[in-house]
């Protein structure tokens, strides 16, 4: 079956009558366009439709930089924004016919539909991006069972596709919390996504003109209502369970990943369009989320999509007078003057990644920055343990069978 003929099944299985779907959202218009998308949260964004419990909502969203994806599309004059305004596009916010502000929903995922393109790049906030820096950009082809690329020859990616973002809206006094520990991090120097209303959407809230345009918290972090969770196990048959913070939730969904692994380590998956059919209950003795979301499925969801593997390890190890760039903000002199910091699995992450860069550059004959973009679409970053101090330890997980060729792809480097 065809992508067209998949997704047109899809629409027909979910639109018998306007009772029984609700469908929302479209592949061709830009988030500012689409009076289905948000690209912000804020308490006061309106919501554009109702669901009632068990009803079957059809969601069609645009990948996470909102851009078109065709061969042949034009460059985008907003792909150059430095702050990511355009980021993420997310389809609502739906109200919960019945839920109230203590509730707790469970949003079950039935089907994902793959657009038929994706890109990955290395961003900023990657986790050794301050190592590898490079503004290579992988595009993506895609079917219903892999996604192949003409800029990583000999790499078959299967298709694990989930949503990025599922979340609620933030309650009023939930929001104000969040914003003004965001304020303050983002003053002592951390890496925070500030309100910016570029390209923010809608408008007349979140906007440069908008009544909260100062307000409107970014996608880009997952929060205790939900988010940018990036978590790749929340694929078709899986429940996530989201807290609502006021009166109807405010259901919204977005940022398909086509495939990722567990760390989205450069800070992209394979980006793409998708449509999305989910049903959403009010949950009757729900778990607490006081820390933030739950989810629950079947454990084959949890298996890596190769029959073998070969994993890396790291632990809390660097060289003397480095300040490991996520600390850096603290201002502290122990850092830089320790060879060993104690529990610390960023850094044993870190350490666990760029060994596994290297493996893939020694074994498969790519460059650093393309086993980079390999490692945040299929490498999964594993804890060890978090016991043994002071080395905690990080394990990079590699399927094998992403590799299609045997022999050593030609390193294509710019010597």
């Amino acid at each position: 079956m065809t992508l067209t003929a998949t997704l047109l099944w899809l629409c027909s299985a979910y639109a018998l009558s306007a009772d029984e779907t609700v469908e929302l959202g479209r592949h061709d218009l830009p988030c500012t366009d689409d009076p289905h998308c948000i690209n912000r949260l804020h308490p006061a964004i309106p919501m554009i439709a109702d669901a009632k419990p068990g009803q079957r909502i059809v969601m069609h969203a645009r990948n996470a930089g909102d851009f078109s994806l065709a061969p042949d599309a034009p460059p985008d004059p907003r792909f150059g924004d430095r702050e990511f305004g355009t980021v993420h596009p997310i389809i609502g916010p739906v109200r919960i016919v019945g839920a109230k502000a203590g509730d707790v929903i469970g949003v079950h995922i039935h089907e994902i539909v793959p657009g038929p393109y994706a890109w990955t790049m290395i961003t900023p906030s990657g986790l050794v991006s301050d190592v590898i820096q490079s503004d290579i950009r992988v595009n993506w082809r895609l079917n219903q069972d892999y996604a192949v690329s003409d800029e990583l020859p000999g790499i078959r990616i299967p298709n694990r596709s989930f949503p990025g973002i599922v979340t609620t809206l933030p309650g009023h006094t939930e929001h104000a919390a969040m914003l003004a520990r965001e304020r303050a991090l983002a003053e002592a120097g951390g890496s925070v996504a500030r309100p910016y209303p570029t390209h923010a959407s809608p408008a007349p809230v979140c906007g440069p003109d908008g009544s909260h345009a100062d307000e409107c918290l970014r996608t880009i972090p997952p929060r205790e209502h939900g988010g940018n969770l990036d978590i790749r196990y929340l694929r078709p048959g899986v429940t996530v369970y989201l807290p609502c913070q006021i009166d109807g939730c405010g259901l919204a969904v977005g940022d398909f990943h086509f495939a990722q692994g567990d760390g989205e380590v450069s800070g992209a998956a394979l980006e793409m369009d998708a449509t999305i059919a989910m049903s959403v209950d009010i949950i009757d003795d729900p778990p607490a989320l006081d820390r933030g979301p739950h989810f629950a499925g079947d454990s084959t969801l949890l298996d890596i999509p190769s029959r073998k593997f070969h994993a890396t390890t790291g632990f809390p190890l660097k060289s003397n007078g480095d300040v490991p760039s996520r600390l850096a903000y603290l201002g502290s002199e122990k850092h830089a003057n320790l060879d060993n910091l104690s529990g610390d699995l960023t850094v044993a992450a870190r350490n666990a990644l760029l060994a596994m860069i290297d493996y893939i550059v020694e074994s498969r004959g790519y460059t650093p920055e393309q086993a980079y973009i390999i490692s945040s679409v299929a490498v999964d970053l594993r804890f060890g343990q978090v016991v043994d101090l002071p080395n905690v330890g990080v394990t990079a997980v590699l399927p094998l069978d992403i590799f299609v060729e045997h022999t050593a792809t030609q390193r294509q480097s710019g010597d």
